[in-house]
């Protein structure tokens, strides 16, 4: 089959496309015929090794360690391995593997869902690392209450577009994205009560105060993010 690889850390000139073999799905595990893979920023991580923190977690010092690039994968199931109890062969699927940039790519099945029937493969490829990153974010983490008020600074990037919409949909009242102007009516239309561009504004220069704030890029110092919260009313009410 054909994959993208990679033997160094570099550009994306490091990568190519290379004929490899098909892999074999172990015990738990779905083989997927890739119909679409998404781009994240963790890809280009993995591609580049920076920050170099992510070769010290197990990526890889000196070299990567898989060769294979791509965690966003849809497709459709070619054949499942032993102990797979949640999928068949031909059913449709989305979720995460390793090496989806590539004809096919196994995957766990825990690590699947199967595909609504009224979303395309590429529309499913790009939703799992973003949109549960953000609802982690706001539902675990933040512990989102109906009514409250989120900050997303990011707000046009693929985690900051699930994080608007899911934070109206978990109830938030009033919702400001912060992003770029190019990116202004794209947030907006995902359901943004207010849009702040970044380049003319500082979203938390002390205006506005917010219930919970999710900063994706996570380049402004903690101790001014806090500032720009609400008072608690109660116990684990303040958040980042």
């Amino acid at each position: 089959m054909k994959a993208i690889v990679h033997d160094t850390y570099g550009s994306p000139e490091a990568l190519r496309l290379e004929e490899t073999a098909q892999p074999e799905p172990g015990s738990g595990e779905v083989l997927i015929q890739v119909q679409a893979a998404s781009v994240d920023p963790g890809v280009w991580h993995l591609t580049t090794g920076r920050p170099y923190l992510i070769r010290a977690v197990g990526f890889g010092l000196r070299a990567p360690r898989t060769r294979g690039l791509g965690m966003d994968v849809a497709g459709r199931v070619e054949a499942v391995g032993p102990d797979v109890t949640r999928f068949q062969p031909g059913e449709e699927v989305y979720g995460t593997c390793n090496g989806s940039f590539a004809e096919y790519a196994c995957a766990k099945q825990d690590r699947l869902a199967r595909k609504p029937g009224n979303v395309g493969f590429e529309q499913a490829a790009v939703v799992p690392i973003s949109a549960c990153t953000a609802l982690q974010a706001l539902r675990d983490v933040g512990r989102l209450r109906s009514g409250q008020s989120v900050l997303v600074i990011g707000a046009g990037g693929g985690v900051g577009t699930f994080a608007v919409q899911l934070a109206k949909a978990l109830g938030a009242a009033h919702v400001t994205g912060v992003c770029s102007s190019a990116q202004a009516d794209l947030v907006h239309s995902l359901g943004a009560d207010k849009v702040i561009d970044y380049t003319r504004q500082d979203p938390i220069d002390g205006t506005h105060r917010y219930d919970l704030i999710l900063d994706i890029a996570g380049n402004r110092p903690l101790t001014r993010l806090r500032r720009a919260l609400s008072p608690p009313r109660d116990s684990g009410h303040r958040r980042r």
